[in-house]
């Protein structure tokens, strides 16, 4: 069977993980490769600013809330919402539901312990 010179297979998009917890990150990091991921890490909203602004290749943002630094989760979902528009976004905190009017717009809220199906089942609503 022949097969076309220009096909390409479909890649999933890049994922930056924010997490300040370093075991929760690389879990994460590790579950989102193995689901066909590329994935890149921060662990501070700054840290992911700069990754942001020289990676154009990032589709997804999932990101903490309590964080250290010099903003939240939130503040951070809020300004890639604003700088990035395209750029989809799952903020997740284990210290309970965000008020809905922080979350950003077209933003996924997944609540902490996180498993593979939930992160998996949010990442497919982007595809």
């Amino acid at each position: 069977m022949a097969h076309s010179l220009d096909y390409k297979p479909q890649q999933a998009p890049t994922v930056l993980v924010v997490e300040d917890e370093p075991l929760q990150r690389m879990s994460l990091m590790d579950l989102l490769e193995e689901a066909g991921y590329t994935v890149a890490e921060a662990s501070d909203a700054d840290q992911a600013l700069i990754i942001l602004e020289s990676r154009p290749d990032i589709r997804i943002v999932l990101a903490d809330v309590d964080m250290p630094g010099s903003m939240d989760g939130l503040r951070l979902a809020a300004l890639v919402r604003d700088r990035w528009p395209p750029i989809e976004i799952i903020v997740t905190s284990g210290r309970g539901i965000p008020q809905l009017a922080t979350i950003p717009a077209r933003s996924i809220f997944l609540p902490k312990p996180l498993n593979e199906q939930r992160v998996k089942e949010a990442l497919s609503l982007f595809s």
